[in-house]
């Protein structure tokens, strides 16, 4: 089947495990990262197996996307869905009763309709396959409680074996799927969670949209991306940003009306070159695999979501880039919205927990890769591809300006008042300006000792000591208060390790053009033959109504340039060409090849 539909020669990782575990029957979690070839662990046991493959997800926007990659293999695949029309449906499930399905995909609502489970139950299923299971975990970053009845597929298919798959959980969120799945007898296969191609970069903001604007222009330009802000406002707001600068940018929200959306989605994944700006509501499922760069211009809210976005960055394997600009408002920001929360005192703990960690990966001095991998219970050595192993930050001893601040922070306290960090700063630096002068805070003892320190680097001290939770925000307001911990410092017990950011070197320009570099080197008459082979591609894409990449990948591509194929058997041999594509399209191929 791998050979024949998908066109690879061989499994990668635990790949076959996985599959001979399902084939023989046997349930499985599978936690493995974006890229790392999920889907052939649950779409090879289904074409194995008798019977259909039903899927499970919760992306319906993308699900004709899937459908129509599948059927591009020659994979008999179908969905349902809200978006069919009646007869639409109803042409689905009569191809479901008559066996004539391979995989069925389905949102996890629809498992609760009775009407569906009395389909189900009117053909035969091959394996049930619950994709972004992290979906099922109140710990997990993306909730979503319809995962909550899938449950009872165990209950009501007993022996059909059910395989749950997601990129990004820790042992706290692995737990609860396999609890709220009831898969405690499931094989627990969990592949390395490196992208070792993907290069981790946070910046101090700065104005965020001019860095945003320089990083495009210096190191991706003209290359696909997804820029995540945090609400809707700020996604139109950048868009236009960028459109201005004559970089094509598109909206992506909730706010938005769905039929925009949808077109939006669709420019995105078969037009190159466009650039998605988007809430967090964006990107789950995309099968994308040239986005070069991911950009957060507001900071995530755990490393789990942070890992999951970053992660539609690179699926080609070819050099791309994570970066976040962050600041001290951030912080304040996401402390609100925690406090201000629904949910009882536990659910506000583990939010907090969740930011508690990424502000950690963000104030690092260590290699942030690793950081991020031992969060996800790995272990790893230095990778020399995030930006505090290129420009490794220095550390300085923090104590005295951390004693002068808290000071500032506990001299307004006795007072019986509380003021924001800005309010804070200007007292330090001595700024005697109407607020201070009007409140009388030019007679705290406070007032002027700060200095040697810039506003900028005051604010940076503000958020490092937030982040090491030496400062704590009171309120919705940002208001600064003390925590247990701040005692210890006052009083000389502890010291205070800052990070100072190290002036960034010259990026060689070898990176600014990162989409560049693929595995398979090309002569000029290669690369000549490629871009031919993409002009096709495009153009046949355009005609199917598909993205591009579900014809072919650029990397199987640039091996067909690179092989120069003179027949439909050398073509064959090439990675990523199947029987149904090598039908298809072989001879096109052939053409485009032979100039």
């Amino acid at each position: 089947m791998l050979r024949t539909v998908f066109g690879y020669d061989a499994f990668r990782g635990e790949q076959a495990a996985i599959i001979d575990t399902v084939v023989a029957g046997g349930d499985a979690l599978v936690l493995m990262p974006t890229g790392g070839g999920k889907s052939l662990c649950y779409q090879v046991p289904a074409l194995v197996r008798e019977g259909t493959g039903v899927v499970v997800s919760p992306l319906i926007a993308l699900m004709q996307d899937q459908v129509d990659a599948l059927g591009a293999l020659g994979v008999r695949a179908a969905f349902l869905n809200s978006s069919q029309r009646l007869d639409e449906r109803r042409e689905v499930e009569a191809a479901y009763l008559a066996g004539e399905l391979d995989l069925l995909y389905l949102a996890p609502e629809r498992l609760t309709v009775p009407d569906t489970v009395r389909l189900l139950e009117g053909g035969r299923i091959a394996l049930f396959a619950i994709d972004e299971a992290h979906c099922v975990s109140s710990w997990g970053h993306d909730f979503r409680p319809d995962y909550l009845a899938l449950a009872m597929l165990h209950e009501r298919w007993p022996d059909v074996p059910r395989i749950a798959l997601t990129a990004t959980a820790t042992a706290a969120t692995a737990a609860e799927i396999v609890s709220r799945l009831k898969l405690e007898d499931a094989t627990q296969f969990v592949a390395s969670f490196d992208r070792p191609n993907i290069e981790y970069r946070i910046v101090a903001k700065d104005e965020p949209r001019r860095q945003l604007l320089t990083l495009l222009r210096d190191e991706h330009p003209g290359d696909a991306g997804i820029v995540y802000c945090l609400s809707r406002k700020s996604v139109e707001q950048t868009a236009a940003f960028l459109n201005k600068e004559r970089i094509t940018a598109l909206p992506y929200h909730a706010g938005l009306d769905a039929g925009v959306r949808s077109a939006n989605q669709s420019r995105f994944l078969r037009e190159p070159g466009v650039v998605m700006v988007a809430t967090i509501a964006f990107g789950m499922g995309i099968d994308k695999p040239d986005v070069r760069f991911v950009a957060h211009l507001d900071l995530p809210k755990s490393v789990e979501g942070y890992y999951q976005e970053t992660g539609r960055a690179g699926r080609d394997g070819a050099p791309a880039t994570a970066w976040l600009a962050y600041g001290l408002a951030d912080v304040v920001s996401q402390r609100k919205m925690i406090d201000s929360s629904e949910g009882d005192a536990a659910h506000r703990r583990r939010l907090s927990a969740h930011l508690d960690a990424m502000l950690a990966l963000c104030e690092t001095v260590e290699c942030r890769r690793a950081q991020l991998l031992a969060y996800f219970g790995q272990a790893a050595e230095p990778c020399g591809n995030c930006d505090t192993c290129t420009s490794p930050p220095q550390t300085w001893d923090g104590t005295v300006p951390a004693q002068k601040l808290l000071s500032a922070v506990w001299r307004l306290a006795d007072r019986r008042q509380r003021y924001g960090a800005g309010h804070v700063v200007d007292i330090l630096l001595g700024n005697a300006n109407e607020r201070v002068t009007q409140l009388g805070h030019t007679d705290l003892t406070v007032f002027g000792i700060g200095t040697e320190l810039d506003a900028n680097e005051w604010r940076g001290v503000v958020r490092q000591l937030l982040a090491q939770q030496l400062l704590a925000v009171a309120d919705g307001y940002g208001t600064l208060v003390l925590t247990e911990s701040s005692t210890a410092v006052l009083r000389g017990e502890r010291t205070v390790a800052l990070r100072r950011e190290a002036p960034r070197a010259a990026r060689s320009s070898s990176r600014k053009k990162s989409s560049a570099a693929e595995a398979v080197a090309l002569d000029a008459p290669g690369e000549a033959v490629f871009e031919r082979l993409r002009a096709w591609r495009s153009a046949t894409a355009k005609e199917a109504g598909m993205p591009p990449y579900v014809i072919f990948h650029d990397a199987t591509l640039r091996q067909i340039a690179s092989s120069a194929p003179t027949s439909l058997s050398d073509l064959g041999a090439v990675s990523g060409v199947g029987a149904n594509k090598l039908a298809k399209w072989g001879p096109a191929i052939l053409a485009v090849v032979a100039g």
